[in-house]
C-alpha cells in the first residue's frame, strides 16, 4: 500500500500533491524513485484479522491490533448463528414433513437424508465449538463446518464428473525377422 503524509492513498484514484493533479494510474505505472520523489512511501499491506473474532484496531504503522473477542461470548454467538443455519436449511422441506404427517406420503429418501445431515452437522459443529479453549481451536472449528447440499442445490449444480482414463489401445510388437 501507498502512504502520503501518514494516509493511505488508494490504488486507481486519482490524488493531488503540492497542486499537481496526479491521473488514477499514476501509482502502478511509476517507479519507486517518481513515487519516493514526491514523499509517497510504500509499506506491507498487512491482512487484517477477522473482525468475527477478534476486536481490530489500525496501528499508526498500519498493522493491525487484534484483541481476542471472549470466547464463552462467541460460543453462544455461534451456537446460535448454527442453530438458525440448521433451521433455514430444514425450513425449505418442512412442507414434507406436514405432508407425511397429514397424508402419509413419504419423505423421498435424498430428502430425509439431507434433514438428517442437516441436523447431525449442527450437532456435531456445537459440540466440536465448545470443546475448544482457545481463539485459533476455536476458528479452526467454526471455519471446518461444511453443511450439506440440499438435494435441489444438487441437481442445480451436480459435482463434476471425473472421466474414467482411457486405455490407450494396444499396439502390435515391432516385426521380428528381417525386413525388406
Amino acid at each position: 500500500m501507498f502512504i502520503l503524509d501518514n494516509k493511505i492513498l488508494p490504488l486507481d484514484t486519482q490524488f493531488t500533491v503540492d497542486g499537481i493533479l496526479y491521473p488514477p494510474n499514476w501509482l502502478r505505472l511509476a517507479s519507486p524513485e517518481d513515487r519516493a520523489r514526491i514523499g509517497i512511501t510504500e509499506v506491507p499491506d498487512y491482512p487484517r484479522p477477522d473482525d468475527r473474532f477478534y476486536w481490530v484496531t489500525q496501528n499508526a504503522d498500519f498493522t493491525w491490533n487484534a484483541i481476542p473477542k471472549d470466547l464463552d461470548m462467541l460460543k453462544k454467538s455461534w451456537s446460535s448463528q448454527f442453530k438458525q443455519i440448521a433451521y433455514t436449511s430444514l425450513l425449505q422441506s418442512d412442507w414434507m414433513v406436514v405432508r407425511k404427517t397429514e397424508a402419509g406420503t413419504e419423505i423421498p429418501a435424498d430428502w430425509s437424508s439431507y434433514r438428517e445431515a442437516v441436523r447431525t452437522t449442527c450437532a456435531l459443529a456445537i459440540t466440536d465449538m465448545e470443546a475448544t479453549t482457545d481463539i485459533d481451536a476455536f476458528i479452526a472449528s467454526v471455519n471446518a463446518v461444511q453443511w450439506p447440499v440440499s438435494p435441489d442445490q444438487q441437481a442445480m449444480f451436480p459435482a463434476p464428473v471425473t472421466p474414467e482414463p482411457i486405455e490407450p489401445a494396444p499396439v502390435d510388437p515391432a516385426p521380428t525377422g528381417p525386413t525388406g
